[in-house]
């Protein structure tokens, strides 16, 4: 096992993570239920189950289109999306 990789993506995901609407909708969640851990176990298990996808997608698709491709489309699909949203048609 790669240690400086598992930091280096525990730590992108970390801070990437904080703050966003995802962490947002498990305070109102836990606010609202007042059930911290059944919360918490969703949450953990979603974010598992996201994060294999996207890994299992990356490993399959990495064989066929470059990682320069692949970070340039990522990059393009950010960009619509934070138009879509200046624009509030999301």
């Amino acid at each position: 096992m790669d240690l400086k990789l598992l930091i280096t993506t525990f730590f992108t995901l970390f801070l990437a993570e904080l703050g966003d609407k995802t962490q947002l909708a498990c305070v109102m969640l836990t606010a609202k239920t007042q059930k911290p851990v059944t919360v918490f176990i969703g949450a953990s298990l979603a974010l598992c189950l996201v994060t294999l996808l996207g890994v299992v997608f990356a490993s399959f698709i990495s064989n066929y289109i470059s990682p320069q491709i692949i970070k340039k489309i990522a990059s393009l699909g950010f960009i619509v999306i934070g138009i879509l949203m200046f624009m509030n048609k999301m």
